[in-house]
């Protein structure tokens, strides 16, 4: 499963302070849902963001996400290339997304997925919507899906770290 960030992990905002530091806020639901996922099903975790990684990278290192690429302006190239690097088929590839700049990697996955409150123009294309807004459950919800697939939900022991 390949994540977006802005807008899909976090609300898509960003907050600047006096010094001019940026900030993200990260739902811990997301977070836990993600561990849930790739310690209990078994999945293969990855980001794929347009903006520099370096804020990203922290929340990833606690995931134990470790497939992370950054500044990526051609996402249906780099969705490719990293499929190809983690020996996961597009074929069995989920993506989600929020934005325009999302839709190439999209439109290449085998499940494409956004938030309830991604752009018009790619609720109109993916494969799943979450009921849940970005950086506010949606990709717990994802998670959740997921897993009940796979081993059920809530899974066995559903003890990680988030």
């Amino acid at each position: 499963m390949v994540l977006d960030v802005d807008g899909t992990l976090t609300d898509g905002k960003l907050y600047y302070g006096a010094q001019g530091e940026l900030m993200k806020a990260f739902d811990v639901r997301d977070g836990h849902g993600l561990r849930l996922l790739a310690l209990h099903g078994g999945v293969k975790l990855a980001v794929l963001t347009g903006r520099r990684p370096e804020l990203v990278l922290q929340r990833c290192k606690e995931l134990s996400i470790e497939h992370v690429v950054g500044q990526s302006r051609a996402k249906g190239a780099a969705i490719e290339k990293m499929s190809a690097e983690l020996g996961v088929p597009l074929a069995e590839t989920a993506f989600m997304g929020d934005d325009v700049n999302d839709l190439p990697a999209l439109r290449k996955v085998a499940l494409s997925c956004a938030p309830a409150d991604a752009a018009r123009e790619v609720l109109r294309e993916v494969s799943w919507v979450s009921q849940r807004p970005a950086g506010r459950g949606a990709v717990r919800e994802l998670c959740e899906l997921l897993l009940a697939a796979k081993v059920g939900w809530p899974p066995p022991d559903g003890e990680s770290v988030s």
